[in-house]
């Protein structure tokens, strides 16, 4: 692989590094996988896309995080309100947001920021200086999420996680913690969405399918390289993990496969990066049998 097409790996793998944080939270935080994510993602680069067109790109990238959060409450509310099972309500989400996406597109499956002349004002439209742009937010985000979770606040949502019973019978409002984690999680989602939009210079209505388990395989590789045991090694390689994907996606590209072919690919990335532990286990006991 040439220089820059692992640098644009990288640069891609730090974009979906803010997805795999914002996973993070009902993942590793929650334990409660959402499915809202393949819809927030989108609605946070319709967001932001429609916000540069209109010719405020910095603007469309706060935007992008309100309107996720809005996403991961809507799930929130589903799940606490209607009570509804969390897998269905997130899905009743994203199904919703579909319509919702390309209503902000104003009816349109795809939006490019070319044709407003935009595409040259975003953060990252500047190829000398994106990389570190990026790598200067996901920085920030996992010192911010570290500080947050280490608050009582971020306290209790990790305590919600642990143990959902134990938190309701110490006084603490169980539902605004799911409102809280969800909300979080989703805006992040979302912001990952509207830098990948400012990335590459458009916005796609179906451009949401495959997140949960791209976001995902980011924390488990992570995961499985740093063997985190605090919530700051967590987050950190959860980022980690989204660059080594994303190294490894284009690894697999460049050996030949169709970009048709890349769901299967991801799917099995996970599964085996999953099985690495079992797969040790099994070997260090068949080497001890033959010892």
């Amino acid at each position: 692989m040439s220089t820059a097409i692992i640098l644009r790996a990288i640069q891609l793998g730090l974009v979906f590094a803010v997805l795999s944080l914002g996973e993070y939270i009902t993942v590793g935080i929650m334990d409660n996988p959402d499915l809202t994510v393949d819809g927030s993602f989108v609605t946070g680069g319709a967001v932001c896309a429609m916000m540069t067109i209109a010719g405020f790109p910095n603007l469309g990238l706060f935007a992008a995080f309100i309107a996720g959060i809005l996403c991961g409450c809507v799930t929130a509310f589903l799940q606490t309100k209607m009570k509804i099972q969390p897998l269905l309500a997130g899905i009743l989400t994203m199904t919703g947001l579909y319509s919702v996406n390309l209503r902000i597109m104003n009816g349109s499956p795809n939006v490019t920021l070319h044709a407003s002349g935009m595409s040259d004002h975003t953060i990252l439209s500047n190829d000398a200086t994106r990389l570190y742009v990026l790598l200067a937010i996901v920085i920030a985000l996992i010192l911010a999420m570290y500080l947050f979770f280490k608050t009582s606040i971020g306290l209790m949502l990790r305590a919600t996680g642990d143990n959902e019973e134990m938190v309701s019978s110490s006084s603490i409002n169980v539902d605004n913690m799911k409102f809280l984690g969800l909300g979080l999680s989703n805006g992040l989602v979302a912001l990952s969405g509207a830098l990948l939009v400012q990335f590459q210079n458009f916005a796609d209505v179906t451009g949401g399918t495959g997140m949960l388990v791209l976001g995902l395989a980011g924390i488990i590789i992570g995961e499985a390289i740093l063997r985190p045991k605090g919530i700051g090694m967590g987050l950190i390689a959860a980022a980690l993990g989204a660059v080594l994907y994303r190294l490894l996606y284009t690894f697999a590209l460049q050996l030949g496969f169709a970009a048709t072919d890349m769901n299967l690919v991801s799917s099995v990335l996970v599964a085996v990066t999953i099985s690495i532990p079992y797969l040790q286990k099994l070997a260090k006991k068949r080497k001890s049998e033959h010892a």
